[in-house]
């Protein structure tokens, strides 16, 4: 059975952060709807004018719409041997759509695990957070700041300007922390009932600290 992880928390837990590391040292494909969904504005395509509205204004983009998307990437082969979601599901709709999917492919979600941190924490994260414009690179002020010319990105060949998107801004972290509140939370009572979950307290830790937590709940997992 492949591991098959869902990434909880709100937004600027960490769990994105954490979620490529368990990919890169698990061998398996990330998952990142927020990704895929910058990818197509990035390209103008149908679907990134769709979620341009959304995204700008802290709203969730609709079930359906998030939903197909990610029921067509888990088809790829990539996804046999397993997979980390990050950013899916985001509300309780989400999650028992992909109960069903997997239940149809005699599959399940193998680990829930929620990266927990105060919003008062999150919004001082947020408002740090910084993206290249050209390539798309997320760094933090406060932790992981270029570490060439200030403002500018330092991944070889790139130097981007880096921007504040509209949704790090205060006044949209706000909405978004009460979207995650009201639309995403009640997840984490779901795949607690379904006994999955497996809360990470991550407030005042490091990266590599809070990815220390999880290493010890992947190595108690029987499938790792």
């Amino acid at each position: 059975m492949g591991l098959r992880i869902v990434m909880l928390g709100a937004p600027g837990a960490g769990k994105g952060t954490q979620a490529e590391t368990i990919a890169a040292n698990y061998g398996l494909p990330h998952i990142s709807t927020g990704d895929i969904f910058r990818k197509h504005l990035k390209e103008g395509t149908d679907l990134g004018k769709q979620v341009q509205g959304y995204l700008n204004s802290g709203a969730l983009v609709p079930d359906d719409l998030t939903c197909s998307i990610v029921a067509d990437r888990l088809t790829q082969a990539d996804c046999a041997a397993g997979y980390i979601l990050d950013g899916f599901p985001r509300s309780q709709v989400q999650a028992e759509a992909l109960t069903s999917l997997l239940d149809k492919k005699g599959e399940q979600i193998t680990l829930a695990i929620d990266v927990d941190v105060p919003d008062a924490e999150i919004i001082v994260r947020l408002s740090a957070r910084r993206s290249c414009a050209v390539c798309g690179a997320i760094y933090n002020l406060k932790f992981k700041a270029p570490k060439g010319e200030a403002g500018k990105c330092d991944r070889p060949g790139c130097a981007g300007d880096l921007i504040q998107r509209e949704d790090d801004k205060p006044d949209t972290i706000c909405q978004r922390l009460n979207v995650y509140h009201e639309t995403t939370e009640p997840i984490i009572a779901y795949y607690k009932e379904k006994g999955l979950l497996h809360s990470v307290p991550a407030s005042g830790l490091t990266p590599d600290q809070v990815y220390g937590e999880i290493e010890t709940i992947l190595k108690a997992s029987k499938t790792v």
